[in-house]
């Protein structure tokens, strides 16, 4: 299967084999993008290929917008959590919830509330970091076993 540059190349030949009229038949017949036809064209008469920039579409990320955000986040963030009280797994539990961490940013950290993402965002990140929002417990202790009454003898 032919993509990018090979497939426009592709489709500017068949169309120039077509002669006149030939973007528009393509158009109809194959169901080509005549805008992509076009690129095509002007390729084959260039020379010149037009690079394609898949990478270079789609949203920032938070941390390339800004770079000192995860750190920040883990500075803050630190200071409400804990590891598991009884040592079963490697989790840090916080207390803090996104939208806390959004005013400590801005307290502490200088942030403009406009700059900073979504407390949505703000919450993945702090997942990402290792920092999972529950309620942050003691060791709990055993229940204990009940006694034996007398009258449950038997």
């Amino acid at each position: 299967m032919l993509r990018g540059s090979q497939r426009r190349l592709f489709m500017a030949r068949t169309v120039q084999s077509l002669g006149a009229g030939g973007q528009r038949r393509a158009e109809t017949e194959f169901g080509w993008n005549r805008v992509t036809i076009r690129k095509g064209m002007h390729e084959l008469r260039s020379g010149i290929t037009c690079c394609d920039a898949p990478t270079a579409r789609g949203r920032a990320r938070a941390e390339e917008k800004l770079p000192r955000l995860l750190a920040d986040i883990r500075d803050i963030a630190k200071g409400f959590s804990q590891t598991d009280p009884q040592f079963r797994n490697r989790r840090l539990y916080t207390r803090l919830t996104a939208e806390e961490l959004r005013r400590q940013l801005i307290e502490q950290k200088g942030y403009q509330t406009a700059e900073l993402p979504t407390p949505r965002t703000l919450r993945t990140k702090l997942n990402d970091l290792g920092f999972h929002l529950t309620k942050v417990a003691k060791c709990k202790p055993k229940k204990r076993s009940s006694r034996p009454t007398p009258s449950s003898r038997s």
